[in-house]
């Protein structure tokens, strides 16, 4: 017989599960011994609220890529970055792995490049989900987490979190070797 584990689903995607996913992740990585953390923030609230819950944990905090919204700025403020930080947790700022140049090329002719198709067929399963894959590629490609560790992804839709998955890592590279193994929360309605 295998391992059972039951899957929070919430009925309506966003901010207001932030606190159950969070929780609902904390369970099952102590369950089953998983040490690394990965979790998407924007402008730093889950970041925040993520370190408070993941003490001694080796938490990834990944913000939006500098110019996301506006050429050169951050909308993770400076402060809140300092804050995360000084709580010993990380904060990872890179090129989106399931956007970048692709996002580029078809914004200026038009022409879909295959990473955003993977990207827009990760959101068949919820925004959260192609979020929670695309950090985890993130934090390996940036060399944040361990390579031959299972992580916890955290993401959500909009905001907030509402999705996490028990995934094996890999590198953009090889992005085909990361595999997720368990669904922990995620939205049912999105």
């Amino acid at each position: 017989m295998g391992l059972r584990h039951s899957v929070t689903y919430f009925e309506t995607p966003g901010r207001e599960n932030t606190e159950a996913a969070l929780q609902s992740a904390l369970r099952y990585a102590k369950e089953r011994l998983i040490k690394n953390i990965i979790v998407a923030s924007t402008g730093g609230d889950t970041g925040l609220r993520a370190v408070e819950v993941f003490q001694d944990f080796n938490l990834v905090v990944v913000t939006h890529m500098t110019g996301h919204g506006a050429p050169g700025t951050q909308e993770m403020p400076k402060e809140v970055r300092e804050k995360i930080q000084e709580k010993g947790s990380k904060v990872l700022t890179t090129t989106h792995a399931l956007a970048g140049v692709g996002r580029g090329i078809r914004i200026k002719t038009g022409t879909w490049m295959p990473v955003e198709i993977v990207a827009q067929t990760l959101r068949l399963f919820g925004e959260g989900t192609k979020v929670a894959i695309e950090i985890t590629v993130m934090a390996a490609d940036s060399g944040q987490v361990p390579m031959d560790e299972d992580v916890i992804a955290i993401g959500g839709t909009g905001g907030g979190a509402d999705t996490a998955l028990h995934i094996k890592p890999a590198h953009s590279n090889n992005f085909f070797d990361l595999k997720v193994k368990t669904i922990i929360c995620k939205p049912e309605n999105f």
